[in-house]
């Protein structure tokens, strides 16, 4: 097998078991809400995904790289100057990070958005919005790089996505949930939080085993190449992913909920830097990421009064936003890292990216609330959205009998 050859078979088992995380987020988010609404969970991230496919491929993919697909196989098959059509499968594995972006989000608006509207959401996110930061970052597009290292020595250092993907996915998220509101019955008028229990623990673990085994295709992947690829990013990656996860165990007072998703934090928060820092600086990223997402879920759902159900916006956008710095801190040679980063360079990369994933998410999301409504009715999100939608239960059969 030639080289280019191997480097499309590699990507296309990156790109597939990124895709496989998918399933992950389904799952996840199918054992979090209530039985009447796991339907709804399933449809919409996996035509999240559909609709994602043709936002990239036709807009976002050449936003981001400048790169498009308007042209006759013989051309495709050496777009870019690569061989064997690289850059189609290329295409194909940053897809499945930018359909990332809805599939997080959908965890924190479910059980009471529309479902139409969230699709027009997804597309222009995907069109827009996402691709211009990874733009910024992945194709050093406007500059944004190159300043970033003639004034502070080095670019923005995100190998695998911490802020690019799961910062930007948290933050829009949280501009989202703000714009919606929390659900029926969550909080009580005198500002108490009202417990709203999962519907199957079981399936929520599922998607969390799901979610860490693709995510060794998200993080190792990302080189691009197989001769790039490194097993310092697998070690990494297994050493935050139990940091967090132990963490959680610990914070979290061995709530499952917290257990499983604490395995994701420290997962999120590893990305930027997993090819650089040393395998005991990412255990110590990750358990901070862990015990970062109980805090931050227990703050943002009682204190804040937010109501993001999966609990997104602490994994997915602090612990992101976490992840990018701490690229700055344990990449640093100083500290057994491989160097070749920068603090403030990190800094400055993460603010960017959650200042334009909050403002993204309450402009897209604001705009469509203000012209053609995107919470459900109250009637129809008491009856959930399963029946309300796609007028069939999870469990169709019991309701026959009752």
């Amino acid at each position: 097998m030639n080289n280019a050859g191997l480097d499309v078979f590699f990507l296309t088992l990156g790109a597939a078991m990124v895709l496989a995380m998918h399933a992950g987020f389904a799952f996840l988010e199918l054992g979090t809400v209530r039985k009447k609404n796991q339907v709804n969970a399933l449809i919409r991230v996996l035509t999240d995904f559909g609709f994602s496919t043709i936002a990239y491929f036709f807009i976002g993919f050449s936003v981001a790289y400048g790169i498009h697909f308007f042209a006759p196989v013989s051309e495709l098959n050496i777009i870019g100057g690569t061989a064997n059509g690289y850059e189609m499968i290329h295409f194909f594995f940053l897809l499945t990070f930018a359909a990332a972006i809805p599939a997080i989000i959908s965890g924190g608006i479910t059980e009471r958005v529309r479902f139409w509207p969230n699709a027009l959401a997804t597309v222009l996110l995907v069109c827009l919005v996402y691709p211009f930061f990874e733009g910024l970052v992945w194709a050093g597009n406007l500059n944004f790089q190159s300043w970033l290292t003639t004034t502070f020595g080095y670019a923005f250092h995100d190998f695998a996505g911490s802020v690019v993907v799961h910062a930007m996915g948290g933050f829009l998220a949280f501009g989202a949930i703000i714009i919606l509101g929390p659900r029926k019955g969550r909080y009580s008028p005198d500002g108490h939080t009202i417990a709203i229990l999962p519907s199957n623990i079981p399936f929520l673990a599922l998607g969390s085993w799901i979610l860490c085994v693709g995510w060794f295709g998200f993080n190792v992947m990302s080189a691009g190449t197989a001769d790039a690829a490194s097993g310092l990013v697998a070690i990494n990656s297994l050493l935050a992913m139990v940091g967090g996860m132990l963490a959680a165990l610990v914070v979290g007072r061995l709530d499952p909920g917290f257990v499983h998703n604490g395995a994701l934090a420290g997962l999120v928060a590893i990305c930027a830097g997993s090819d650089i820092v040393h395998p005991i600086g990412a255990l110590v990223i990750g358990i901070a990421a862990g015990a970062i997402f109980v805090f931050g879920f227990q703050f943002i759902q009682n204190t804040l009064k937010i109501d993001d159900v999966l609990g997104v916006v602490p994994l997915h956008g602090v612990c992101g936003a976490w992840g990018g710095i701490a690229a700055g801190i344990f990449g640093s040679s100083a500290v057994g890292g491989a160097g070749g980063v920068s603090l403030i360079a990190q800094l400055i990369g993460t603010v960017t990216g959650v200042l334009i994933a909050i403002g993204g998410g309450l402009l897209v999301y604001g705009l469509i609330k203000a012209t053609i409504g995107i919470r459900m009715s109250e009637e129809d999100e008491y009856h959930g959205a399963d029946l309300s939608i796609h007028k069939i239960s999870a469990y169709p059969e019991d309701d026959m009998n009752h």
